[in-house]
């Protein structure tokens, strides 16, 4: 049985970028009505190589949807007209690595070296 705290689940999206993973959560109130969770969580590592995540967590309630929306792509839009959308500020450029689906794949084919089950 879920705990009182957890509701459940209905769609979930994640978006990975970089250290930062970011969380798409549609879950549902008691009620039955809908409300989406939207989560950040960075990944720290510690001097001695362990780590941690550090979350952040808005809710945002279906009566403020229009609002909430106008005003997320107003400052989405406003950013990327003053900075344009492949700029990467010095200081992020550890933290956000672009995934480089095909070059990755062919890269990592021509490094493959076929071990036997006899040489181990």
């Amino acid at each position: 049985m879920k705990e009182n705290n957890e509701q459940e689940e209905i769609f979930s999206q994640i978006l990975r970028a970089g250290r930062r993973t970011y969380f798409f959560d549609v879950r549902a109130t008691k009620a039955g009505d809908y409300y989406l969770t939207v989560t950040e969580s960075k990944k720290f590592t510690h001097d001695d190589g362990s780590f941690h995540y550090q979350k952040h967590k808005i809710y945002i309630y279906k009566e403020d949807f229009n609002e909430f929306n106008e005003m997320l792509s107003a400052a989405t839009e406003f950013i990327l007209n003053e900075k344009g959308s492949e700029v990467i500020s010095e200081r992020h450029q550890k933290d956000f690595k672009r995934e480089e689906k095909e070059p990755a794949m062919a890269s990592a084919s021509s490094s493959f070296t076929d071990v036997s089950f006899d040489d181990i």
